[in-house]
């Protein structure tokens, strides 16, 4: 089984980093697609960045050119650096990991193995 555990995260001002990082355990040699889904109060849980086996990425458009995925994957580990942070990226941001390569990228059902969540906060 598959456990994936977040650090990072805080509370930073408008036009700021932070450094996300997930490290996954357990099995990691299944998985296909390591990456970042958010979830804001009162809102869906939505697609962020995920990076594949093959070294493909994915953004989200509204974080894309701001937000930078990497994965390393003889450390089973997945980075999210987010830079110009708005206020709209408040959120809690969940380190997901999936084994399929057939179900879709961007859909939060696609995916079998889900972090703790890390509380991103940007004020202004």
């Amino acid at each position: 089984q598959v456990q994936l555990v977040e650090s990072g995260g805080g509370l930073v001002q408008v036009g700021g980093s932070l450094t996300l990082s997930c490290a996954a355990s357990g099995g990691t040699f299944t998985i296909y697609a390591m990456g970042w889904f958010r979830q804001a109060p009162g809102k869906e849980r939505e697609f962020v960045a995920m990076r594949a086996n093959g070294g493909t990425t994915y953004y989200a458009d509204s974080v894309r050119g701001r937000f930078t995925i990497s994965r390393d994957r003889a450390k089973n580990t997945v980075t999210l650096q987010l830079n110009s942070l708005k206020t709209e990226d408040t959120a809690v941001y969940y380190c997901a990991a999936k084994r399929s390569t057939l179900r879709s990228i961007y859909a939060s059902t696609s995916y079998d193995y889900w972090g703790q969540g890390t509380q991103v906060t940007v004020s202004s």
